[in-house]
């Protein structure tokens, strides 16, 4: 049987948005979000959850390297902080002239 809405939901965040880091290793880090996965319900927050690899020796590279990079984190572990106040903030939805728009809950101002 088909599902009757659509299988990528939609989220509270967009690349671009400055989010707060709720829980885990980064909890209370405040970065922009880099990149945003839909279907696995993730993104990349700049400077959170940093994680290091190992690189193998390569022709470009004899000696090998570690490299740090960002990792995901789900997206239930981020929130939206308020253009206006600063402070974390849901997100809402309402219709505008221009079709469907997101807004802070706390202040009502429109996102990006």
């Amino acid at each position: 049987m088909r599902r009757k809405h659509n299988t990528i939901p939609k989220l509270h965040l967009r690349k671009g948005d400055r989010v707060k880091v709720l829980s885990g290793e980064s909890r209370g880090h405040i970065g922009d979000v880099l990149e945003v996965f839909p279907d696995k319900r993730k993104a990349i927050v700049e400077g959170a959850n940093v994680v290091t690899k190992h690189l193998k020796p390569n022709q470009q590279n004899p000696n090998g390297s570690i490299q740090k990079t960002e990792a995901p984190l789900h997206v239930s572990k981020l929130m939206v902080i308020d253009p206006k106040t600063g402070q974390p903030t849901r997100v809402g939805r309402v219709k505008t002239e221009n079709g469907w728009a997101r807004v802070a809950k706390k202040s009502g101002e429109i996102l990006k």
